[in-house]
């Protein structure tokens, strides 16, 4: 498949993403495609093309001048279009105001490129905040003594382990090197390069010292050495966890639905707040930018509060 070509004002703002910003490849790739539907919509209304296939249009012949002229009403026409004819969700549309917001902001602020910014007033779609799915106590209890025994057990269970004790995400998980660990502190690389540290639980430290005893696979890539290698003497990617996680799922018997590595940071955070964590400490523990984002995991309260209102003794119907 040939590679779209890209307007140079387009693949600039794209290396600042990652250079400047230290947005990770994945978002950068997610920005490009935003604003290469973008891009290709607003061509296809200006030269009334046929927008429901716009996968041809080239895109890079795009001016700062054709920039200049767009409006905030071009950007609600491309919004609807992704709603209406692209059946696009609230979350998927907010991801796409979040990449036209953040494109016109560099074009007006580091470039000085525009003097309106038309996506100043673009409002972002509500979304229903979704309650996380995990797993409880006797399922994440299942779901480990699922691991079957085998040459790579060792390193499977110090995987779960640490999803499960440390609530990391999966490409921090694939990112740790040895040399993040220095006695029962590990070094985490999160979003945007954000290091925090965690620290390693009684858990955490016998499955790596079984991990680290088991005979384990050689590196045989480049750089420095991660933590956890596949059988294949490389560095593990997203989607290969992703596929341990769901192997695992099927033989402990448990078959959850749709288990990913992020439904084990779910469960790590739930039952940590459930015992007691603060949510500051929670915030910190998991890496979010925001407290916000923390609260989510508040929402395991609210049948454990109503069963306690419930049964309140003052809660007497009483005939008037």
């Amino acid at each position: 498949m040939e590679k779209t070509k890209l307007p140079k004002i387009m693949r600039d703002f794209l290396v600042y993403l990652t250079t400047i910003k230290g947005k990770s490849h994945r978002t950068r790739k997610e920005y490009e495609y935003d604003l290469t539907l973008f891009f290709r919509f607003y061509i296809a209304i200006q030269n009334d093309l046929d927008s429901s296939d716009i996968t041809k249009i080239d895109i890079s012949t795009i001016t700062i001048q054709e920039i200049r002229e767009m409006t905030l009403e071009d950007l609600y026409l491309f919004m609807e279009y992704c709603e209406m004819q692209r059946g696009n969700s609230a979350s998927a549309r907010a991801r796409k105001v979040a990449t036209l917001k953040s494109f016109f902001k560099y074009l007006k602020g580091k470039r000085r490129l525009i003097e309106e910014n038309p996506a100043d007033e673009l409002e972002t779609p509500k979304i229903g905040r979704k309650k996380p799915i995990y797993m409880n106590i006797e399922e994440a209890t299942q779901f480990i003594d699922g691991i079957q025994p085998n040459r790579a057990s060792p390193r499977n269970y110090c995987m779960m382990m640490f999803f499960l004790n440390l609530g990391i995400r999966v490409t921090e998980l694939c990112q740790i090197n040895r040399s993040s660990i220095q006695g029962r502190y590990l070094t985490v690389v999160g979003k945007g390069n954000k290091e925090r540290t965690v620290y390693l639980n009684d858990s955490c430290m016998q499955a790596l010292a079984d991990y680290e005893n088991s005979g384990k696979t050689t590196y045989k890539g480049e750089g420095e050495e991660p933590l956890f290698v596949s059988q294949k003497g490389t560095r593990f990617t997203r989607q290969t966890v992703a596929k341990i996680v769901k192997q695992i799922n099927q033989q402990s018997g448990l078959q959850k639905e749709r288990l990913t590595p992020h439904k084990l940071r779910h469960t790590s955070a739930t039952m940590m707040y459930k015992s007691g964590a603060d949510i500051r400490s929670l915030q910190h523990i998991l890496g979010h930018s925001s407290v916000a984002t923390t609260q989510i995991y508040t929402h395991i309260e609210d049948e454990e509060l109503q069963h306690v209102l419930e049964n309140n003794p003052f809660n007497i119907v009483r005939a008037r």
